[in-house]
């Protein structure tokens, strides 16, 4: 499965970016991370094809959304509210197979990434 991830950039602080990641095929469970520079990658969001079933990080609820285009192998990231502390690499990865939603966090959980987006949130 290759992943295309795009949507990137540089925002001020209160605004709002949308990311998108493109799949090669259909996969069961796709998700978002982010590493900041120094720290280790993150889980951000995740959702399930079945269901549209969606799990987030504590530090993003209430400002980010994750979706999915089921047709299109598609998975959106809208995020509002950013924060400076906002600011990472973000990554979208995929599972082929429904992952079960204890491990949805879990950054092995994901076989397939993309190659990676920044987003800067300035303060």
């Amino acid at each position: 499965v290759q992943l295309q991830a795009s949507g990137g950039g540089l925002v001020q602080a209160g605004g709002s970016l949308r990311l998108s990641c493109a799949a090669s095929r259909r996969t069961l469970t796709m998700g978002w991370f982010r590493q900041a520079p120094g720290k280790e990658r993150e889980f951000v969001a995740a959702i399930r094809w079945s269901g549209g079933n969606t799990y987030y990080a504590d530090s993003v609820k209430g400002r980010f959304t994750i979706s999915r285009d089921n047709a299109k192998n598609t998975v959106d990231l809208q995020m509002n509210s950013l924060k400076p502390e906002d600011t990472a690499v973000y990554y979208c990865a995929a599972n082929p197979n429904q992952v079960i939603v204890s491990m949805a966090s879990v950054r092995n959980s994901y076989d397939y990434w993309g190659q990676g987006t920044l987003v800067t949130v300035s303060s």
